[in-house]
């Protein structure tokens, strides 16, 4: 028991090392992304704003400059003071991070030029551990025509002293990201802005400027004005711009402001046109028609999930996710693991306390995470789709024929159990004759992630996306892990409690073993279900079923004498008879679906009298270039577009189709919407394309379209759900 638990422990910390070890190889950023600046002339000095990325800094020491024109000359640099830091390669630094300005005073030898060459070298690192190699930027410089001292402004000065406001108040803005812009004012020492004045308005019809956050001003009396925040030296805000368009664009915004001088002048209200070049968004929003405020887009439940692993603590982060898996552990993916954990306890036999049937649930449940957690980590640094990988042909048959080995020794056709020189030396080790059995569970468990992985979740899609965008494999699979164990908490009650009630030896423990059997028997078909056609699973389930009606004793015939137990046993056996007979009626005459096997039965050309289900009708395609032309003709006729991603494997696909999208209430919903349908069930090239123009990692995920074609972020849905809030969740998607 504690060596295994042991062995347990060092898994977790090696698959920890592991994540992070990727998460060090992920590729960063350029240096020109994530140290960004501007250049200003105030007259006398150049000034440069920097705004470095969250995560990042810079060196004091590293910093030097150059004039290309030895018209100007520089003097000593001012920087600001930094903040003390240890490095391991370079001991005790100063560094910068966020927002800081520097200021080089110069004069002019001669004539003033229009413009020279600034050069600018820095170095930097980010906190992970990578350092850039020393940068070399030449900016060119425009220099103002006013001289150094006409920006000297003494008390008492007369107006006509004080310089336009076009040399004492320098705006400009960064592209932070798709979908923020930074707006800073670099303002000269003796005047100062209003916050109340400064406002962004973006001047496009695909685009449009959010409020602006600005920090906290200081306080001044004001003459003109009252008491009012004001802003000296400088001043750096955020705003985040709704749009229409996901590319790349270059955006035109309006920054209007006004400010005073400390020496009694109070400037007009002025206007700037700044351009900032945007890359391509992450957020897409719908836009008014007037343009005036936009259409937000709300955050997916996958957003939301992914920005707590990514702004939360360890602790939240983990504690979210293991909630999220306790929801999932009750899903048709996850429940098929408690007949595999019964099986393996039942196998005990007659002994088995509590305290053993929680450990096998424990070992189980262990190994199950840690495969999980592995293989979710692996593929999201390979770019791979989890579910599809899993969901090969020969992997569900290779699982299938262990489920049905462990059925047939269920039924008592062969003791199964590890060869006797390897149970051997594992009771060598530990000292426990019981070790192999812990280990089989272990084994059995890290089988059963593969069962698991039929489902998509949005927990499983947010730690993905955030290994996938950010490289961050600790804190992602840390997400995975938190939620392999809450999927995986029921089973220790499963496991306690049957070593608690399972029947001791005798005709009770027989027949318990057999209902195992035929639980692992349907695990095999309905694994094989995903690659079978329909007709043949269906037949199989008759098979089964019927099979289960005759174990329960559904044709015995039962004496006087006979125990209630029996003839409840019975009346069961005979209902799964009658089931399966009417399964393999149902298979015969085309139908597919075991739930509801008589709706493809016609008698005497009337039809059973059950009302035929309306599917959905999709129009299916498999390229990019076949949802482009299908999303251009919808637009063309003012229609929406619903996309579909299915696969033949895909469990909650076939939940989808069978029970939200044939209901009246959904397809009224999207009576004015093409529904479109991407069956990747290969995962061949045109697949992968399809999956990763969208950022998809398996299917279900469906995506909507507004009637230009623009895909409406923020609404799609990951993994199944029900009628009733699908209908209400495309209604708001297309504003219904």
């Amino acid at each position: 028991m504690t060596t295994t638990l042991r062995c347990l422990l060092l898994l977790s910390l090696a698959l920890a090392y592991a994540g992070a070890a990727v998460a060090q190889d992920d590729r960063p950023k350029p240096p020109a992304e994530v140290f960004r600046y501007a250049v200003f002339d105030a007259g006398d000095a150049i000034e440069i704003d920097w705004s470095v990325d969250e995560g990042a800094y810079m060196y004091r020491s590293a910093f030097g400059f150059e004039s290309g024109d030895p018209a100007i000359v520089f003097g000593d640099p001012e920087l600001p003071e930094g903040k003390v830091y240890t490095d391991e390669f370079l001991g005790e630094q100063v560094i910068y991070r966020d927002n800081f300005f520097v200021r080089i005073p110069y004069s002019v030898a001669g004539t003033k030029p229009e413009s020279f060459d600034l050069t600018i070298k820095s170095r930097g690192c980010l906190d992970s551990g990578f350092c850039y190699v020393p940068t070399t930027w030449v900016e060119n410089v425009e220099l103002s025509a006013a001289d150094a001292g006409a920006l000297s402004l003494l008390g008492g000065a007369s107006q006509s002293e004080f310089p336009p406001p076009d040399e004492v108040f320098f705006p400009d803005v960064f592209p932070v990201d798709g979908n923020t812009v930074e707006v800073a004012f670099r303002i000269i020492p003796g005047f100062y802005l209003y916050k109340d004045k400064i406002s962004v308005t973006a001047l496009s019809d695909t685009a449009q400027a959010g409020s602006l956050e600005l920090p906290e001003g200081k306080l001044k009396t004001d003459e003109f004005f009252g008491e009012q925040e004001v802003y000296y030296d400088e001043v750096f805000g955020r705003v985040a711009i709704a749009r229409a368009t996901p590319e790349a664009m270059s955006l035109e915004l309006e920054v209007g402001y006004q400010g005073c001088a400390d020496g009694g002048l109070c400037y007009l209200p002025q206007t700037r046109v700044l351009t900032v070049s945007l890359p391509a968004a992450t957020t897409v929003t719908e836009l008014s028609a007037t343009g005036g405020s936009a259409r937000t887009a709300p955050v997916s439940e996958q957003g939301r999930l992914a920005s707590i692993i990514t702004g939360s603590t360890i602790w939240v982060t983990a504690g979210v996710f293991f909630l999220a898996g306790l929801g999932l552990a009750f899903t048709p993916c996850v429940l098929p693991m408690v007949p595999i954990l019964s099986g393996i306890i039942a196998g005990e036999g007659d002994d088995t306390s509590p305290m053993r049937g929680f450990t096998l649930a424990l070992a189980y449940v262990m190994g199950m995470a840690i495969v999980y957690t592995a293989a979710g980590v692996a593929a999201a640094a390979a770019g791979v789709q989890l579910q599809a990988t899993f969901n090969q042909p020969w992997v569900l048959v290779l699982i299938s024929t262990l489920f049905v080995l462990l059925a047939l020794a269920m039924f008592g056709a062969y003791d199964l159990q590890m060869p006797s020189s390897i149970q051997s030396r594992i009771a060598g080790i530990s000292g426990d004759q019981k070790s192999g059995t812990m280990v089989g569970a272990f084994v059995m468990g890290a089988l059963s992630a593969l069962v698991v992985t039929a489902c998509v979740a949005p927990a499983l899609i947010a730690a993905l996306t955030v290994m996938a965008q950010t490289g961050d494999m600790l804190r992602g699979g840390l997400a995975l892990f938190a939620m392999s164990l809450g999927m995986g908490a029921p089973l220790l009650l499963v496991g306690a409690a049957q070593g608690r009630f399972l029947p001791k030896a005798g005709p009770w423990m027989v027949a318990t073993k057999g209902a195992f059997g035929f639980m692992m028997l349907g695990l095999a078909i309905w694994m094989l279900g995903r690659i079978l056609p329909g007709g043949v699973t269906m037949s199989l389930w008759a098979v089964l079923v019927f099979m289960g009606g005759v174990f329960l004793g559904g044709l015995t015939t039962l004496s006087s004498d006979s125990s209630a137990p029996q003839k409840l046993g019975k009346g069961f056996g005979v209902l799964a008879i009658l089931y399966g007979l009417a399964l393999f009626l149902g298979a015969m005459s085309g139908g597919t679906n075991p739930l509801k096997p008589l709706s493809s039965v016609s008698l005497g050309g009337a039809g059973t009298g059950v009302k035929e289900d309306k599917h959905l009708e999709f129009v299916r395609i498999k390229t990019v270039d076949d949802l482009d032309r299908e999303i251009a003709a919808a637009s063309a006729a003012g229609k929406t577009v619903m996309l579909d991603f299915y696969a033949d494997w895909c469990v909650s696909c076939i939940e989808m189709e069978e029970y939200t999208f044939i209901t009246d209430e959904v397809q009224a919903a999207l009576a004015n919407t093409v529904p479109l349908q991407a069956d990747v069930t290969r995962n061949d090239d045109e697949d992968q394309a399809l999956l990763k123009r969208f950022g998809v990692f398996g299917p279900p995920t469906i995506i909507f379209f507004d009637n230009d074609g623009l895909e409406l972020e923020g609404y799609e849905v990951v993994g199944f759900m029900n009628a009733e809030k699908f209908a209400a969740h495309v209604n708001t998607a297309f504003g219904g």
